[in-house]
């Protein structure tokens, strides 16, 4: 397909220091590599981020690099980023005896940070909300993303997963309320609009989800789509599909071409 146009898809989301001390902005920077810029540097620029590869030769865990890896590396090129946003991160510095908290599986979330011993650890942010499962609900950082991930790669930008997992609840006339998922993504939709005036190149914007499905962390309950399926944790249920609030407001906001 030599006309095709190819790009990475990881989830990306900008990580703030939680204070102005210069350890909490390194512990920021060394999470940033971590979570964002090793999978886009090496996609975009062929090179490991130095940062992460110092993380993981401290450690023993670099990879064995073979004749022929770096070329081939720096030789695939993409036209473009597609990425996936939802929750942003907040650490500070974290002290190298902190152990590290495995958890309750059925609690917490894909989305959370959790501590890496003396390299960062993740802290609540005082200026931004949570929705049940921990996430912190940060619009500006959607745009701040946007222009971090521009002004480093240079790559026109594709969102292909923005969108809200909550406990939709089904009424007993076929209705499901989701106003939190329409405000989350009323408010996102807006920071595009602004990223786009900051010079920001982007392609285009898929949310998350047009239908339920299963989550790859809280299975069924855990509802992100536009379409309600009848389906429970441990019970098929009838499987009919209902719309949600968010649906139809979706709908207007695709015919205005704007957020409604």
């Amino acid at each position: 397909l030599p006309h095709a146009k190819v790009a990475p898809a990881p989830n990306i989301a900008i990580v703030y220091p939680a204070t102005n001390n210069p350890l909490d902005i390194i512990a920021a920077d060394d999470f940033n590599a971590i979570r964002n810029w090793l999978y886009l540097d090496a996609a975009v620029h062929g090179r490991y981020n130095n940062i992460v590869w110092s993380y993981l030769t401290q450690r023993g865990w670099a990879p064995t690099i073979e004749d022929g890896d770096m070329e081939a590396l720096k030789a695939g090129k993409p036209d473009f980023i597609a990425f996936n946003y939802y929750s942003p991160h907040t650490v500070k510095a974290s002290d190298a005896n902190l152990l590290d908290p495995v958890g309750d599986p059925e609690e917490g979330d894909q989305q959370i940070a959790v501590v890496d011993p003396g390299v960062y650890e993740p802290v609540a942010n005082p200026y931004l909300p949570r929705n049940q499962y921990g996430w912190e609900i940060d619009p500006v950082g959607f745009r701040s993303t946007f222009r971090a991930l521009w002004d480093r790669y240079q790559l026109p930008l594709l969102v292909t997963e923005n969108g809200l997992g909550a406990l939709d609840q089904l009424t007993d006339d076929g209705q499901v309320h989701d106003e939190y998922r329409i405000d989350y993504l009323r408010q996102h939709i807006a920071q595009i609009q602004e990223a786009i005036t900051d010079g920001v190149q982007i392609l285009g914007y898929a949310p998350w989800s047009a239908i339920d499905l299963i989550s790859t962390h809280q299975g069924a309950r855990k509802r992100y789509g536009f379409i309600y399926v009848d389906r429970a944790e441990d019970d098929l249920r009838t499987l009919d599909r209902y719309r949600k609030d968010s649906f139809h407001w979706y709908q207007k906001v695709i015919n205005a071409n704007a957020v409604v």
